[in-house]
């Protein structure tokens, strides 16, 4: 019975042999697999024993986990076969055959509701004994936190800056597999409804020569004794894309900040979902766009994403959020006169700031019962240099900003395609436009009117999934304090 159990050398797993064993998704052990023998590899989250001749393992693969029941028997468990397993250290890799069954009781703390008896079980890596943080208390919530207040019960609260040293364990909740999870779906909607809408995929450099977009707050570097630095966004490599003859052009790309923000929402480092396209009459044709995409993504996760916002709300509990079949478009000063009439003192021509975008949005819920709404011609003093100003009055500019639940996801704007009129623009804004002249030459060459936007990917499910903190939605977080792990 000893070849039924115990540690895999490391060398039987150096790609030395191909078995042609299968193996089973623990996510796919359902009751339709009863009696059947199945194969599977997941964590070992959870040993308990029963005595010396019963042990009962939670394997995880993924979201998923499966009760796995190590029973004595003449033909393939045996005592030391139990022994073994309740010797694993939690968040070992083990596999695992045995036969599936249905207990006559539902299972509580799995996700599936059948059980494998265990024929055999090997260890493939072992974990450290003592773990920095444990999954189970990384994945609390809390409800569980006010219920153990109540009891008098001590439980341990993992912190968010433990959270993040110990990244690869936090990964392993199921908040955070809905979390990445959903994050990827978001991404792959954005690519696909782009590409259906005739944009073209494009990869801008992240290494450039002067100060980016004029501002400041850039990461500085030396390019082969050369000063150059990281970008902060796409934004004129898209356009000279437009000016070369593409029409409509979108990339999912890092984005560089060197703010000194200790926000909720603002990181060092974060992935750009941006779009840029030519417009024949209005920038509302880009609206548009913003309008649809935005629509059926929060359609497809309500829809195709169940499983991975359920395992979200457990942990962080949020209510879905409320959005209109036809996004509400409303122009800055109506939004000014809003936050007025509430009582609340703003700058005609200046930006809102965080609280008045939260208190907006409050505001908008209430009339309008949307939390996802559109803001547009915003004064021009506020919005980069190649923002186009308005027709009508040149003190606004046609830009937007779109919202979720009272936060700002998204910029847009038309741009200028007039060289002489950028260049004015820069030099009103204190830009050298000496470090920005290649762009500008795209301008001279024959340029079609055009605007775009862009957007934040760790922000929008962070809204979305209505969390506190958008380190939460970024895999290894970047911001002023922390470039590790």
């Amino acid at each position: 019975m000893s070849s039924n159990y115990g540690d895999v050398p490391t060398e039987e797993i150096q790609s030395k042999t191909i078995s042609g064993r299968k193996w089973t998704e623990i996510g796919s052990l359902t009751a339709d697999l009863a009696d059947q023998s199945v194969l599977i590899r997941g964590s070992a989250q959870a040993i308990r024993a029963v005595g010396k001749k019963m042990a009962f393992l939670v394997v995880r693969q993924f979201m998923s986990t499966v009760q796995c029941v190590v029973t004595v028997d003449k033909e393939f468990v045996s005592a030391q076969m139990v022994k073994f397993a309740n010797g694993l250290s939690k968040e070992s890799i083990v596999d695992v055959a045995g036969v599936v069954s249905i207990p006559k009781e539902a299972i509580k703390g799995t996700t599936q509701q059948v059980e494998i008896q265990v024929k055999k079980i090997y260890c493939i890596n072992r974990a450290v004994p003592n773990l920095p943080i444990n999954i189970e208390d990384a994945a609390r919530s809390e409800k569980e936190f006010e219920k153990a207040e109540l009891t008098g019960e001590q439980l341990v609260r993992v912190g968010q800056d433990t959270r993040l040293n110990y990244r690869v364990l936090d990964m392993r909740t199921p908040a955070n597999q809905g979390i990445f999870r959903i994050q990827c779906e978001v991404e792959n909607i954005f690519r696909q409804f782009m590409l259906s809408e005739g944009f073209v995929g494009i990869h801008s450099p992240k290494l450039i020569g002067g100060s980016s977009e004029g501002g400041s707050a850039v990461f500085k570097l030396d390019y082969k004794g050369q000063p150059a630095c990281l970008a902060q966004s796409p934004q004129l490599y898209k356009q000279m894309a437009i000016c070369g003859g593409f029409g409509r052009v979108f990339e999912v790309g890092s984005v560089f900040r060197a703010e000194d923000s200790y926000t909720h929402r603002h990181l060092c480092e974060f992935v750009g979902l941006d779009a840029e396209m030519e417009i024949k009459e209005h920038y509302f044709e880009v609206i548009d766009i913003v309008d649809r995409l935005f629509v059926s993504m929060f359609d497809y996760l309500n829809e195709k994403c169940k499983k991975q916002l359920e395992a979200i709300d457990r942990q962080y509990p949020f209510e879905p959020l409320k959005y209109l079949r036809k996004t509400l478009v409303l122009t800055f000063q109506e939004g000014v006169q809003m936050l007025k009439e509430a009582g609340v003192n703003v700058d005609p021509l200046g930006d809102l700031n965080t609280e008045n975008e939260r208190k907006l949005g409050r505001l908008v819920l209430d009339e309008y019962n949307t939390e996802f709404y559109i803001l547009h011609r915003y004064p021009l003093a506020v919005r980069p240099f190649y923002t186009m100003p308005c027709y009508d009055d040149p003190v606004y500019s046609n830009s937007f900003d779109v919202f979720i639940r009272g936060e700002e996801i998204i910029s847009g704007a038309q741009r200028i395609h007039s060289p002489e009129l950028l260049t004015s623009r820069a030099k009103a804004c204190g830009i050298d436009v000496k470090t920005i002249s290649t762009y500008i030459d795209s301008f001279r060459y024959g340029a079609p009117p055009h605007g775009g936007f862009g957007v934040g990917l760790e922000r929008v499910v962070m809204l979305f999934c209505a969390l506190n903190n958008i380190r939460k939605t970024s895999l290894f977080p970047r911001d002023p304090q922390r470039l590790v792990p």
